[in-house]
């Protein structure tokens, strides 16, 4: 369901970090034995993870990086004991994990997964974070203020006016395109064509189409030439961060728990938007990107 490339920032974080998330009123056992940290092949799941590394390195838990997996073999190499814990969503976790039935309602989602995964797994979904990278649809702001489009109700009554442009995938996947149509009705556009992932955002920004897809936490949506739109029907799956994390790695370093879960409290959509500008736009290192934000949460 992820993509396996990807891409002001409300960063209300203060002296909360330094409380209960790196006290230890747990004694860890196996201190010696590195917890094995992967990540998908993505900007974000990059940022995320080194973000998780650098939290148990300085709670004192010694970490082995496992980075840029694909995401088709990432849940694979938890279940096997080839990793330890790694950032997953929660739309992942239902549809293409558990392949369970769509639901939008984020906390019965979260339940669903958490329930899943121990039950078949012995893998243990931590809090999930407020930032929700899920499928989204934007415009160009020239669209947006023409035709007065801030919501996916609002694009549907002016398709007509909008040349869209796809993925191809997007036209076809049942939580994608036709899930809209579902929920918000036919979108006939004045035209539709089929583009590369990455000529998205210039065709916009060229006037050459006027809407296209996107994910919720797109670093290039911090542009203001572009506008992601409410889904306000809620049509589609949420998709919040969360780590997912072995049983018997927990059972080792409880502290690990406290640890992540106060670190996902303070990522919300705007932080994570923000954090994956820095990369995918800004061109800049993703582990000196997580590690600036890691620190700014101390400060």
């Amino acid at each position: 369901m992820k993509r396996t490339t990807k891409t002001a920032a409300a960063l209300l974080f203060a002296a909360v970090v330094a409380g209960a998330a790196f006290a230890a009123p747990q004694k860890d056992r196996g201190k010696t034995q590195k917890v094995r940290i992967g990540s998908k092949n993505f900007t974000e799941n990059l940022i995320l993870a080194e973000i998780y590394a650098l939290a148990l390195e300085d709670a004192g838990i010694p970490v082995e990086r496992t980075f840029d997996l694909a995401s088709s073999v990432v849940h694979t190499a938890l279940t096997n004991n080839s990793i330890d814990l790694y950032p997953e969503y929660t739309g992942t976790g239902l549809l293409v994990v558990l392949k369970l039935g769509l639901e939008t309602d984020p906390d019965e989602v979260y339940r669903l997964v958490k329930e899943g995964y121990k039950k078949q797994f012995d893998i243990v979904w931590l809090n999930y974070a407020k930032a929700n990278d899920g499928q989204g649809v934007m415009v160009s702001k020239a669209a947006s203020d023409k035709y007065g489009i801030r919501t996916i109700s609002d694009l549907q009554r002016n398709a007509r006016n909008i040349r869209f442009a796809s993925q191809g995938e997007f036209d076809e996947r049942e939580d994608a395109l036709p899930r809209l149509i579902k929920i918000y009705g036919p979108f006939r556009w004045k035209s539709s064509n089929v583009y590369a992932d990455s000529l998205r955002y210039p065709l916009l920004s060229s006037g050459k189409a006027d809407a296209a897809p996107a994910w919720t936490t797109d670093g290039h949506l911090t542009d203001p030439q572009f506008v992601l739109l409410d889904d306000d029907k809620q049509a589609w799956p949420p998709y919040n961060i969360a780590p997912v994390v072995r049983q018997n790695v927990l059972d080792r370093y409880p502290r690990i728990a406290d640890i992540l879960n106060a670190v996902d409290a303070k990522i919300d959509t705007p932080t994570i938007t923000a954090l994956n500008a820095k990369v995918d736009a800004d061109k800049r290192e993703y582990a000196e990107v997580a590690k600036e934000f890691y620190v700014s949460t101390k400060r």
